[in-house]
């Protein structure tokens, strides 16, 4: 087959009473897991961020959560303490089914964040990712998860630059939309080829 469900981040924290919670997180998770179903590859990812990662606003002093700061990589949005390595808040939420093929963990740097499925922030650092799919000779990719404006279309445009057909199933995803971000996000991903589904 070379076909895969990429099911980004549908982590605790993401989810409603989590640290970083989108809006409806939770809704997705029944969607997914018939989606499932239907894919011989399933691969999920999974912030996993040390205590005191550069991304946490909490990590600055002069910082508030959802402000902003230059990075040698760029300007990084600044977070709540979320998904934190071994904590309830990092785990996968417990309706979501995890008899996947891969886990790729992503944020455990502590000085670059990691929204892509592919690469750290600096675009270049890989998550290793995109050499399994290589291997596995899977060439098409169906994305879901949380959040659509952040770690979905990130891995989305990664994808198709790597070279893979890209869809995004908008159904099995929940966005955060902070300022406009869901319709720069949906924008960016339509103008790269990806195609935007809903079930």
């Amino acid at each position: 087959m070379t076909k895969a469900l990429l099911v980004v981040d549908v982590q605790n924290d993401f989810c409603p009473g989590g640290a970083l919670a989108v809006p409806g997180g939770d809704a997705i998770v029944p969607v997914i897991n018939q989606m499932m179903a239907h894919y011989e590859t399933v691969i999920l990812t999974q912030d996993w961020h040390p205590q005191g990662h550069s991304s946490f606003a909490s990590s600055h002093s002069d910082k508030s959560p959802f402000d902003t700061t230059p990075m040698p990589y760029g300007v990084q949005v600044l977070w709540p303490d979320h998904c934190v390595q071994g904590t309830n808040g990092a785990a996968f939420h417990a309706d979501l089914r995890t008899d996947a093929d891969l886990i790729i963990r992503k944020g455990f740097r502590p000085q670059i964040d990691s929204y892509s499925a592919f690469f750290e922030n600096d675009q270049s650092t890989p998550t290793g990712l995109f050499g399994y799919l290589k291997e596995r000779n899977i060439k098409d990719l169906t994305l879901v998860g949380l959040a659509t404006d952040f770690c979905v279309a990130f891995s989305a445009l990664d994808a198709v630059r790597l070279g893979f057909s890209v869809k995004v199933e908008l159904d099995a995803c929940r966005a955060i939309d902070m300022e406009g971000s869901l319709k720069a996000a949906l924008e960016k991903m339509q103008n790269a080829g990806i195609i935007i589904g809903q079930l």
